[in-house]
This record gives structure tokens, C-alpha cells and sequence, in this order.
């Protein structure tokens, strides 16, 4: 199911990247540029640690899904998708963290 919804989603913001920005929010957002999106996926990166911090597991959960589609917005400006995060971290499966993080200082 999940990569069903993930791959809707990644097929309408690549529709909407040619729709006009008074036909949807997510238009809007890429007519007004990165810098818009940006400001966006910082704002609710914020949400997101201000839920956790507030203990209900149902607002993290809303609040982490709003911080998914901007980042999937951001993802699409740029010409990338959901799929290639998921095979990042497929990549990253069964490293350790310290391995991975050692394996990226050497580039």
C-alpha cells in the first residue's frame, strides 16, 4: 500500500509542475521557486519536533506526513522522486551507521 500512495503522489506533484498555480497549492509552491519549498520543509520539520515534544503520537504522525509531502515537493522541483530515497536507503540496509557515515567522509 505504501508505495502505491508514494507513487500516486510522486505522479500528481509531476503533474502539477505543469499546472497553473491558481489550480492547486502545490503549483503555487513551484511557480513561487525552491526558496518557497524550502521555507516550507523547514516550517514543518519545526512542527514535527514541536509534536514529538508534545507526547501525541497522532499529531507527530500528521505533522510527519505534511514534512513527507513538502519533502517529496522539494524532491520533484529537482527532478527526483520518493523511489530514489528508497533506494538510498536500501542501499544503507545492514550497515551500520558508523560504517555509513565513515564510507561518506572518504568521497
Amino acid at each position: 500500500m505504501s508505495n502505491d500512495i508514494l507513487q500516486r503522489l510522486t505522479e500528481t506533484l509531476e503533474a502539477r509542475k505543469q499546472a497553473s498555480p491558481e489550480s492547486s497549492y502545490v503549483a503555487k509552491l513551484f511557480s513561487k521557486g525552491e526558496d518557497a519549498i524550502l521555507k516550507k520543509v523547514g516550517e514543518e520539520a519545526t512542527e514535527v519536533i514541536l509534536a514529538a515534544k508534545g507526547g501525541d503520537s497522532s499529531h507527530l504522525v500528521y505533522e510527519t506526513a505534511d514534512l513527507w509531502f513538502h519533502c517529496m515537493v522539494l524532491l520533484a522541483k529537482h527532478g527526483l522522486s520518493a523511489d530514489d530515497v528508497l533506494n538510498e536507503l536500501a542501499r544503507r540496509e545492514g550497515l551500520s551507521g558508523i560504517a555509513e557515515k565513515e564510507s561518506r567522509s572518504k568521497d
